[in-house]
């Protein structure tokens, strides 16, 4: 750990003066981030820092990320694919600035109800997962190593549920989010993330409210409705609320990630999206810790969504000049 300490001893770029000007008009409530922080395009914007390698710039620009006066926590993808050892997340923790939080995947193998009919999947492609929210093995797997590694920087722990080839039944899916939820125990927040507008419904609200440990992952995704429309309907369920912009509706992940690489400049603004996320951040206020997650796929480029977003908070809560009539 001393080799890796030493190295972090060069100094970052000094922030952005405008940046940390603006980041003062954040309410409390509200961590902004990204979801994932890898992106080489994203220099001058988030990195000023000259990295020598690929592979080094992978290993040690969160530290560099979380400095940005704008992020208050980050999402980690990559747990997603494969959980993530308590020796990984420790070497994530020793990056990050008191305070800040991560947001982190839980892995698609406790996430998936049936596997897709895709050939990555093998045998096992079409079937249904014999450990889909499977209490013990989260606990094993995810949970524990991401508590002692993170510590105080752990956030929300968020289920992704990967859409199923076959039909799911709304309320048997409910009946299985509050099984597990009684299972497994409260030291870190679980939020759920679906991807089927069939999926979000009051049982399964329901069954969020019974555990203060749990939420609804206020997500726009291409088949889901709007932030505001799960707003409406009751998403907002618990003290603390995870809200992540994903892909604007009817839109897929390879055609936005084409179009928008190399993720440097906003290609197409959601006004509609922004506006729903202010509602969100006041329906919040004095209710809820709010992380708000942003992909590179939903306007091309996550980092200056954020500033999007937070100069919208600054234009909403200057006072109108007096007037002279």
């Amino acid at each position: 750990m001393s080799g890796q300490m030493d190295l972090f001893q060069d100094p970052l770029p000094p922030p952005d003066p405008a940046l940390v000007q603006l980041a003062a008009v954040i309410p409390p409530h509200v961590r902004f981030g990204t979801s994932s922080w890898t992106f080489e395009g994203w220099k001058d914007l988030v990195y000023r820092k000259r990295y020598p390698t690929k592979q080094a710039f992978v290993r040690q620009s969160l530290r560099e990320y979380a400095a940005h006066p704008l992020f208050a926590t980050v999402g980690v993808d990559r747990s997603f694919y494969a959980p993530l050892g308590r020796e990984e997340w420790e070497a994530q923790a020793a990056q990050l600035p008191p305070g800040f939080r991560v947001c982190s995947k839980v892995w698609s193998e406790l996430t998936t109800r049936v596997f897709p009919r895709h050939e990555r999947y093998g045998d096992r492609a079409g079937q249904p997962n014999p450990f889909f929210l499977d209490p013990p093995r989260f606990i094993e797997t995810v949970l524990v190593p991401m508590l002692e590694g993170l510590g105080a920087h752990a956030g929300p722990l968020i289920f992704e549920v990967t859409p199923s080839p076959t039909v799911t039944e709304p309320r048997a899916f409910a009946t299985a989010i509050d099984r597990f939820l009684r299972a497994v125990p409260r030291e870190a927040h679980v939020a759920f993330e679906l991807r089927e507008p069939a999926l979000f419904t009051d049982a399964y609200l329901a069954a969020l409210r019974r555990h203060p440990h749990a939420s609804h992952v206020l997500n726009l995704h291409t088949r889901m409705p709007t932030v505001r429309e799960q707003l409406e309907r009751g998403g907002l369920v618990a003290e603390t609320c995870v809200c992540r912009l994903m892909l604007p509706p009817g839109k897929r992940y390879a055609e936005m990630k084409e179009a928008y690489a190399p993720f440097d400049r906003i290609a197409a603004p959601l006004p509609e999206m922004r506006e729903d996320v202010l509602a969100l951040i006041e329906a919040c206020r004095g209710a809820a810790e709010l992380f708000v997650l942003v992909n590179n796929k939903v306007e091309g480029s996550s980092p200056l969504t954020v500033r999007a977003l937070v100069e919208a908070i600054s234009s909403s809560t200057r006072t109108p000049p007096p007037s002279t009539r």
